[in-house]
């Protein structure tokens, strides 16, 4: 589920010190922007989907470890109405979980797990974690 900030701004990721658009930016080798539209164009333009893994839940905050009474969106029909998709990556090991108790997938599909864009995972080196999701430009 978005955070706070990304609800309160109506956009994917965007809480400013989140890393996810920088590091698409940087693996497809493209001028960073922080333009909302240029961003959804950017996704499009790269054959990339983007979907929360969740279509409600209670929160307090933006710790997804304060998620509660979700509710998982309709990977089913998306997935039958997007047959193209092969891969499905998740940002951070909490989507990945809500995903695998809720979703069951008809087809067989690549499931990646990487490391959370947040600022709130700190576990990790952006170095570190941006080697990992250069995975995405191999795809």
């Amino acid at each position: 589920m978005p955070g706070t900030k990304s609800l309160e701004l109506n956009q994917y990721y965007g809480h400013n010190q989140n890393n996810f658009w920088k590091f698409l930016f940087t693996i497809f080798n493209e001028d960073f922007s922080n333009d909302y539209e240029t961003k959804k164009a950017f996704l499009l333009q790269n054959k990339i989907a983007l979907w929360d893994v969740l279509q409600y839940c209670d929160r307090v905050g933006s710790l997804d470890s304060a998620i509660k009474n979700e509710i998982a969106n309709d990977f089913e029909t998306f997935l039958k109405q997007h047959s193209n998709i092969k891969t499905i990556l998740f940002n951070g090991q909490k989507a990945a979980q809500f995903f695998k108790k809720y979703v069951k997938l008809q087809n067989t599909y690549q499931l990646i797990t990487l490391p959370s864009t947040s600022p709130a995972n700190a576990s990790k080196s952006l170095q570190s974690k941006l080697e990992q999701w250069q995975i995405i430009g191999t795809l």
